[in-house]
């Protein structure tokens, strides 16, 4: 177990460091000048020439990635362009609203992905085992924009449930608030990632189902889907863990989306107002932030998933 906790970490510092070439490489390759950006219309070549130095803009490129990556390393993403206020700050404020987002979206994900999942397998053939099935298929083709349109329609503006956009400006000071401006655009994302969700869980039951522990189960005179949970649902569950990696990324990206339509002070939204602003600091700091995200809940699930598989712990035998 330690040899594959020791590789995977280094896949992930790994992983980490050819993200930050590509991100820092990729928007050195967008059109325009930040100084010039910055200086505005007015700004003479000898104002954006001095801005340039100023910024550091004129230094080599790679010289400006190793001293981006050295900050990287110690924690520092550096000080915004447009403002100078460091970016680790406004990064830091702006994952109190995505990481809960993120949080409460996969909550609803999972309870609505699972449980209808294995439903949908036990009622294999019959009408409603259909139409969740069929469902699900729709769902999954969704847009996210296009399902949060649809429920702030419905919970909004037909039953004034739920507030459709903003965070409370005092942030989680009121928890009650905060919870209640969140539920909309995670049940938006929850709903979409759970249909996703619903298919995986679906075949891994049916899977199950065909076993013959789980036959020898009915056959002793347990109900099928009795059966199914004492005895196939932790191998059906292994099955979920492993998908839930590329789930949680797709939630992330689904989160700066919806961020935008809820009016929500996130992570995504600052990164929409940042690349509009050719803000490069700022923008390299959210992305490598996203990405160590998306990179770090994919080595937590992988350590989860070798830990309740006996299978795969054969090796380290």
């Amino acid at each position: 177990m330690t040899r594959f906790v020791v590789g995977r970490l280094l896949l992930f510092v790994g992983g980490l460091a050819v993200a930050s070439v590509l991100i820092f490489a990729t928007l050195r390759l967008l059109p325009g000048d930040v100084a010039q950006a910055i200086a505005g219309t007015t700004g003479s070549p000898e104002q954006v020439a001095a801005l340039r130095q100023q910024l550091g803009l004129d230094r080599p490129v790679v010289v400006q990635y190793l001293d981006w990556a050295g900050g990287l390393v110690r924690l520092d993403l550096g000080e915004s362009l447009v403002t100078g206020t460091p970016v680790i700050d406004e990064v830091l404020d702006k994952l109190a609203v995505t990481l809960p987002l993120a949080a409460l979206s996969l909550v609803f994900g999972l309870l609505i992905g699972i449980p209808l999942g294995v439903t949908s397998a036990l009622r294999r053939g019959r009408a409603s085992g259909v139409v969740l099935g069929t469902g699900a298929q729709l769902l999954a083709a969704v847009p996210v924009v296009w399902a949060g349109m649809l429920l702030i329609g419905v919970f909004a503006v037909t039953l004034r449930l739920l507030p459709t956009q903003g965070f409370p400006a005092d942030g989680w000071s009121e928890p009650g608030r905060a919870l209640r401006s969140l539920v909309l655009p995670a049940l938006t994302i929850g709903i979409v990632e759970g249909a996703v969700l619903l298919r995986f869980t679906r075949s891994a039951a049916l899977g199950a189902l065909d076993q013959d522990y789980v036959r020898t189960a009915a056959a002793n005179g347990m109900t099928r889907s009795r059966a199914l949970v004492k005895h196939g649902l932790p191998n059906v569950m292994l099955s979920v863990v492993s998908i839930l990696g590329l789930q949680v990324a797709g939630l992330i990206v689904s989160a700066v989306v919806i961020e935008q339509l809820f009016t929500l002070p996130g992570l995504g939204r600052m990164l929409v107002t940042d690349v509009g602003r050719r803000d490069l600091t700022k923008v390299q700091g959210e992305l490598m932030t996203l990405t160590t995200l998306v990179l770090f809940i994919g080595l937590v699930i992988d350590l989860v998933h070798r830990r309740l598989d006996p299978r795969l712990r054969e090796g380290d035998r």
